[in-house]
């Protein structure tokens, strides 16, 4: 019965909202169809399609580094323990909104955000700590969706360096300034799944049909460097869901994200694990100087179609990426609740600016996935949920009130604070420890070969 009585609270300021902005007419049922989401498929389309982006041809180089049995694991593994905490975000996200609510708090014009769920339950020092880390990864993280761009459009046009073709989508990326928020996500949402299956079953079945290169070697894993670095692109890769809290604050009734996201993580799957093996079987070591599966494949329609596709899904990534970052922007210079998108927009543009200029000096395509995903992923989505978790819920009382309650299947409050403690212990000494130092060696390395603010990362030489 509570729990009943839970759900029509927290659904509750939705349908309101829903009611006052109800369409009047044709034209506007049309727009709401397009661009209002807030449905439980809404959300899993959104979790899917950015679960996996341009990471989907980064997977191939990380299998290189890792052998073919390790990529595999590594991938369910983390997958597995990515959706885990995903859903301790969730549990979080619905204790703080439940508790506001009893306290009559209106959301209808603010977005709720990961801080702001740790200030509310656990206090200004967590939530500085989750601010910082979730900041600086959805910065870095825009900051990868736009060197992306700039790797994949290479390959269907050379005329310019990679460099050039970053000023130009930093330039296009832009204006998602002007998308006012994640319900506003879903025609692009359910477009940007498309692109990546699409990418995903070509990269698969062209690298079969093209069959192994002539001497083909897989001696993965060859150095404990490298076998780090790849496993730490593989953790950045289910590390997702720092836009987890956003997601769900876009949904009519948030309490039914739950499993969502594994749900999104296994579709993923079909399409990461068949394109990475393929990939790495055919090309085997020559992946280790090629981060970028399309340097490998042949040019054809084909190609340039999944390209083309991966350049619309990065546009669309960057703007999941940057949103919450629009959000924490408006509400420091006091914007976030007026209704004007235009002053909204306007009031975001100096958030894109450090992006296109991070871009520029490290467009180290590859290896600043592996950085980000053991410096900051780490922390941002494994290790602070699942200790925020423990802590939230140590009192007796806390426990005996909470909203929604471990399932049965893991034993229990002792069962669940059993995994959190495992996935703090694994992913500070294997994630952060090991995967930061190998990935902060290899960064290294590119920097030194390549330098910073490069013309063109792992561009072949030009024919005279």
């Amino acid at each position: 019965m509570a729990s009943e009585k839970v759900e029509t609270v927290i659904a509750g300021n939705y349908v309101e909202m829903e009611r006052e902005g109800a369409p009047k007419s044709s034209k506007s049922k049309l727009s709401k169809f397009f661009w209002h989401g807030g449905s439980v498929y809404d959300a899993w389309f959104s979790c899917a399609s950015n679960q996996v982006a341009q990471v989907l041809l980064t997977l191939p180089y990380s299998f290189s580094q890792l052998g073919m049995l390790s990529g595999i694991l590594f991938q369910l593994f983390y997958g597995l323990m990515g959706s885990w905490t995903a859903y301790l975000i969730s549990v979080l996200y619905v204790e703080y909104r439940t508790r506001k609510e009893r306290e009559k708090v209106d959301f209808r014009n603010h977005v709720i955000q990961w801080f702001e769920v740790l200030d509310g339950l656990l206090g200004k020092h967590w939530r500085n700590a989750g601010l910082f880390f979730n900041c600086t990864f959805l910065l870095f993280g825009s900051v990868i969706q736009l060197i992306a761009c700039a790797s994949n459009i290479y390959y269907i046009n050379d005329n310019l360096d990679k460099r050039t073709w970053t000023y130009i989508f930093g330039a296009c990326c832009a204006t998602t300034v002007f998308v006012p928020s994640f319900h506003n996500y879903r025609i692009w949402s359910f477009l940007g799944l498309l692109m990546t299956t699409y990418t995903g079953w070509y990269l698969t079945v062209a690298s079969l049909l093209h069959g192994q290169v002539e001497g083909v070697t897989h001696s993965g894993p060859a150095k404990m460097v490298l076998y780090f670095t790849g496993a730490t692109n593989i953790l950045y890769t289910f590390g997702g869901h720092a836009v987890t809290v956003e997601i769900m604050h876009a949904m009519w009734k948030p309490q039914k994200f739950k499993l969502l996201y594994l749900l999104a993580t296994l579709y993923v799957l079909t399409l990461t694990l068949p394109s990475a093996i393929s990939v790495y079987w055919a090309f085997g070591d020559m992946l280790l100087n090629h981060s970028n599966a399309f340097a490998l494949l042949p040019k054809s329609g084909f190609r340039d179609m999944a390209v083309i596709l991966m350049l619309i899904h990065q546009f669309i990534t960057f703007g999941f990426a940057c949103t919450p970052l629009y959000f924490v922007w408006e509400k420091f210079i006091g914007v976030h609740e007026t209704k004007s998108v235009l002053k909204r927009a306007l009031a975001r543009l100096p958030v894109v600016i450090p992006i296109w200029f991070l871009a520029i000096i490290f467009p180290f395509f590859g290896p600043i996935n592996s950085t980000v995903g053991s410096l900051l992923v780490s922390f941002t989505v494994y290790i602070i949920p699942a200790l925020a978790h423990m802590i939230t819920f140590a009192p007796a009382a806390a426990r005996e009130n909470a909203v929604e309650r471990p399932p049965s299947f893991l034993g229990g409050w002792a069962g669940l604070y059993s995994m959190n403690v495992f996935v703090v212990g694994w992913v500070l000494v294997v994630g952060f420890g090991f995967g930061g130092w190998a990935s902060t060696l290899n960064f290294i390395q590119q920097v030194n070969t390549f330098g910073l603010f490069t013309k063109c990362y792992q561009c072949p030489p030009r024919k005279a």
